[in-house]
């Protein structure tokens, strides 16, 4: 075990116990006596305040309620984050496997209750990973650095619905995980703009030596999702769109990423969005189609004409 882990092993020690000795220490952490004593000299010359008792019922002790609630967890917070570590691991997150190395210590020296409890709280989450062919969490981890040095990288990206990688110099301001996908949020030199890049669309990364001043007040979030679905306030051709259902079914529309953004009003028969026409034309047909005989559209009778037309293509291409 590393140094600072057994350091830190005695520190929960001597906060757990009434008195311990150095001879249990030894022999919990499978360490040489003489180690223990100088892990001992090395907390009390950090300033951690360790009560030292000699003779035949000596041993130490720590000072009355010096280590508090942030350096040891509560039940209900080691469970979180060892349900934060299962997360993680399915969203592909770069720093999982120090996460895990966290929550190994946390089983290690918990008691026997706690561990008992927490085992049972695990059993009763499950995260269902996504099959994913390649790894991107070095590529994560080395944007991470980027973004918190300040300096610019060199990428190799594919766009989608492009042939060749263009190679792009970025200044990457954020990372952002979004509909169980990574983006990078920067200042793009080839568009000379802010754009967005998918991580796992990155073919190869170089740091450069190059620093960059991030925007103040700048806001990944607002960025991404104003680009995603910009607002319609101001634009013209916005008209409503009108669905009825019952409410289990209008419930789910209501809160699906796009139609929500857009949500004006809903009852328990009804949902009414304010859209612009041509996102009524292209977009929705082919969101609403799944729903199938569960929803019915009131307006715009043209929304209707066009479900018609795309199932009929759809037919017609089938048939093929």
């Amino acid at each position: 075990m590393p140094k600072i882990d057994n350091i830190l092993a005695i520190l929960w020690m001597l906060n757990s116990s009434e008195k311990i000795t150095a001879k249990q220490i030894s022999e919990r952490l499978e360490i040489n006596i003489r180690t223990v004593y100088r892990y001992i000299d090395t907390l009390s010359t950090s300033g951690v305040p360790i009560i030292s008792e000699t003779g035949h019922n000596g041993g130490y002790t720590l000072l009355n309620n010096f280590i508090k609630a942030p350096l040891f967890f509560d039940f209900e917070e080691q469970t979180s984050l060892f349900h934060a570590a299962v997360f993680a691991e399915e969203a592909g997150y770069y720093g999982g496997e120090a996460l895990n190395r966290a929550i190994s210590k946390l089983s290690k020296y918990s008691n026997p209750e706690q561990e008992t409890k927490i085992n049972q709280r695990l059993t009763s989450l499950e995260v269902i990973s996504r099959l994913s062919s390649l790894s991107i969490e070095p590529l994560l981890k080395e944007v991470e650095q980027a973004v918190t040095d300040g300096y610019s990288v060199k990428i190799l990206y594919l766009k989608i619905g492009e042939e060749q990688s263009t190679y792009r110099l970025v200044d990457p301001y954020r990372i952002i995980y979004w509909n169980n996908n990574w983006y990078v949020i920067g200042f793009c030199h080839l568009r000379n703009d802010i754009r967005s890049f998918r991580v796992d669309r990155i073919e190869n990364l170089m740091l450069t030596e190059n620093k960059f001043n991030r925007p103040e007040n700048f806001s990944a979030h607002d960025f991404f999702m104003d680009n995603l679905l910009p607002t319609i306030e101001g634009k013209e051709g916005v008209i409503p769109l009108v669905i009825s259902g019952n409410t289990r079914v209008l419930d789910d529309i209501c809160q699906h990423w796009f139609f929500g953004h857009y949500l004006q009003e809903q009852t328990s028969t009804q949902a009414i969005f304010l859209l612009e026409n041509d996102m009524i034309h292209t977009y929705v047909p082919h969101l609403l189609l799944p729903y199938g005989k569960s929803i019915q559209i009131i307006g715009p009778v043209s929304l209707k004409q066009r479900l018609i037309e795309v199932l009929s293509e759809l037919i017609k291409f089938h048939q093929v």
